[in-house]
């Protein structure tokens, strides 16, 4: 008889999608096959502690955050343990696989994935590069670009040149007209992203934009549906994409607080596009997950004008989990359940290391 394997589930972190992950860990914690894992629930704080947390209901009622015992991945490859510190004294854990349910920066990043590297534990989803690459907004589009995939004009701009704010004006003034978007580069869930119709809007969205990174991206309003799509498998496994979703955003643009708080937002699976969109959309998220050397899991986005043009906007390679979220409800839409979803990934994670 096969024993269980020791999943650890890594959620919160130190980015500005905190609170998002906590939504999520709660998705795919209901949904892990407990016949197959023991699963043990890590919290990170927005400061950085790394706390063990004892069950879901913690995480609910936001009691994990007080905790007292600390828990921590080891990178020495020799051990592939968690350390966990209680009483004065400490367990050593075995882990067999980690699932970090964690967005943004310090977590969806390559940081986690290269800890998790360097311990030569398996883990959900993609690794060292595709992380970075794809959380850099700036990185993505310059090796999307090798691609031909048409994607939205835009102009750097790093924080330090903001002491000359009045030459970046200029420069994206000439790039192309308002409305703007401005986007941290490496920031996720739409945090710090916000539009200009003006220069003053411009100037206010510039230094919010820095308060979250260093570097940033001005890009050109492209007017179309915005589309997702769901990516899975990789490595040794074939690469699916699931069908398209479409954001009906109750705001002027789909920001974080339209995304987790405004009801009014909502998705539609399948919605009808113009002809032969859809296939495109599809081939191209496939050739993003391929260029990036995706592994496990991503969501592409993309913006489908009504003439039919398709434009990338970004690819998440730890999509949200959330009950609202677009990943496991496109794969629900082609029959896989979340509880099929979430086992697979942590199966295909295990194959990480074969060669």
């Amino acid at each position: 008889m096969n024993h269980k394997k020791n999943l650890v589930v890594l959620f919160g972190g130190q980015s500005s999608e905190h609170v998002v992950s906590c939504m999520s860990v709660l998705n795919v914690a209901a949904n892990i096959d407990r016949e197959l894992y023991n699963v043990y629930l890590v919290g990170i704080t927005e400061e950085g502690r790394w706390l063990f947390v004892d069950s879901e209901k913690e995480i609910e009622d936001e009691s994990w955050r007080k905790k007292e015992v600390s828990a921590f991945l080891s990178p020495d490859a020799t051990e592939k343990c968690l350390f966990i510190l209680r009483d004065g004294g400490m367990e050593k854990l075995p882990v067999d696989v980690v699932f970090p349910v964690l967005h943004g920066l310090y977590g969806e990043d390559g940081t986690v994935q290269g800890l998790l590297e360097l311990a030569k534990i398996p883990y959900v989803g993609c690794g060292v590069l595709s992380s970075a690459v794809s959380m850099d907004k700036l990185s993505t589009k310059i090796l999307v670009s090798s691609l031909g995939i048409r994607q939205a004009a835009y102009v750097p701009v790093m924080k330090e040149e903001l002491s000359d704010m009045d030459g970046v004006v200029s420069r994206i003034e000439q790039a192309f007209p308002y409305p703007v978007f401005i986007k941290p580069s490496n920031a996720g869930s739409s945090r710090g992203v916000s539009r200009a119709d003006n220069r003053k809007m411009l100037v206010d969205g510039l230094l919010e934009a820095a308060r979250n990174d260093r570097r940033i991206l001005v890009e050109e309003a492209i007017v179309g549906h915005e589309i997702e799509t769901a990516v899975y498998g990789g490595g040794t496994e074939e690469i699916r994409v699931s069908g398209v979703g479409e954001i009906l955003a109750a705001a002027d643009f789909y920001d974080f607080e339209a995304k987790y708080y405004n009801e009014e937002s909502r998705t539609v699976i399948d919605p009808e596009l113009p002809d032969g969109a859809v296939q495109q959309v599809r081939e191209a998220a496939e050739k993003i997950f391929r260029v990036v050397d995706g592994y496990g899991i991503a969501r592409v986005d993309f913006f489908v004008k009504e003439d039919g043009t398709v434009v990338f906007n970004e690819i998440n390679t730890m999509p949200g989990f959330t009950a609202i979220s677009m990943y496991p409800m496109l794969w629900e839409a082609r029959g896989v359940s979340k509880k099929q979803l979430v086992n697979d990934l942590i199966s295909h994670a295990m194959k990480r290391y074969e060669r």
